[in-house]
């Protein structure tokens, strides 16, 4: 398995910086960039002629020379590079906003493997039942509502209906933790549901396979009551297919959290993502993509890595 770790964390290296080129450059080529942003906001008060802020920015010189700039700081000194507007570090935003984005993600992850995997088995083992078709039916509602829609349902009727909003003043866990979980659960749930469609149907799709081999008929002649033989025989081989899913449903969840973040007002990193592109603050947009990028290549790892777990016939070589 050692050898097997570090091949896949050399291939991460090539991967790493394929990623980088594409956001380096992508950003740059939406329509008007971020010193037209400054000439308009603050027009002749900022007593600079566009070349002058072009030379201050680095902006002078051709773009590889930029990318080669910015990728060799990332590498030498580990500096993301400081922010065009307010000229301090990225790493700060993102050191004091990463915790929301961490949680609203590892809550929405949680509450989908909750409510997929039990409804998923269960759905499996009353195959043909009203339970089974009122699950599938749930599961396809999940997977047709847009997440987006449906946050802006859960702030736009309670507040018309009942007068209620959510909080909108970010709550700290270590100041008010009760308070933070509460400010959180609604997006989380909204965030997690996109996901509970799919799963949950895999998860039904695998037992169902599984109940149908024969060591697992072996396991109900003998007399084992049902909870021993979907824990001890079907479960484990049955979710190998819904982990991979699993760890391919964070990048979802990570790209999803700009939306969300912005809907509920959580000051996490898909809110400075978005406010990054708004205003063409280069800096901060492909430190955002990149840190972003490098955690999802590792969680893919380390998905794999768990199949071993889960079936021991898996071997790493």
């Amino acid at each position: 398995m050692r050898a097997y770790i570090i091949r896949r964390l050399l291939l991460v290296i090539p991967t790493v910086i394929f990623v980088s080129l594409i956001i380096f450059f992508i950003i740059r080529l939406i329509p008007g960039d971020v010193i037209d942003i400054m000439e308009a906001q603050y027009g002749n008060a900022a007593h600079m002629d566009r070349h002058a802020i072009e030379h201050a920015l680095g902006y002078d010189v051709p773009i590889y020379v930029q990318y080669g700039r910015w990728i060799g700081r990332i590498v030498v000194h580990g500096d993301l590079g400081n922010s065009l507007w307010t000229a301090q570090p990225v790493m700060n935003d993102i050191r004091s906003r990463w915790p929301v984005t961490f949680e609203l993600g590892i809550m929405a992850f949680i509450i989908t493997q909750l409510i997929a995997i039990p409804i998923g088995i269960f759905s499996a083992l009353r195959q043909d039942t009203w339970g089974d078709y009122f699950a599938r039916s749930f599961a396809i509602l999940c997977i047709a509502v847009p997440g987006f829609w449906l946050a802006t349902l859960v702030v736009v009727y309670p507040a018309i209906w009942w007068g209620y909003s959510p909080q909108l003043l970010f709550i700290h866990f270590t100041h008010d933790p009760t308070g933070n979980l509460r400010e959180f659960i609604i997006p989380a749930i909204v965030l997690g549901m996109s996901g509970v469609g799919s799963n949950m149907r895999l998860m039904r799709t695998m037992m169902l396979e599984v109940l149908r081999q024969d060591y697992v008929r072996t396991a109900w002649a003998k007399g084992l009551k049902e909870r021993a033989v979907v824990m001890r025989h079907t479960l484990k081989n049955a979710l190998i297919p819904v982990v991979t899913m699993a760890g391919g449903q964070l990048t979802i969840i990570v790209s999803g959290s700009v939306i969300i973040e912005n809907i509920f007002s959580l000051p996490g990193l898909g809110q400075l993502l978005t406010n990054a592109t708004t205003s063409r603050d280069y800096t901060v947009v492909s430190a955002v993509v990149l840190i972003t990028s490098v955690v999802l290549v590792f969680i893919n790892l380390l998905t794999d890595l768990s199949y071993g777990f889960l079936d021991p016939r898996v071997h790493y070589r």
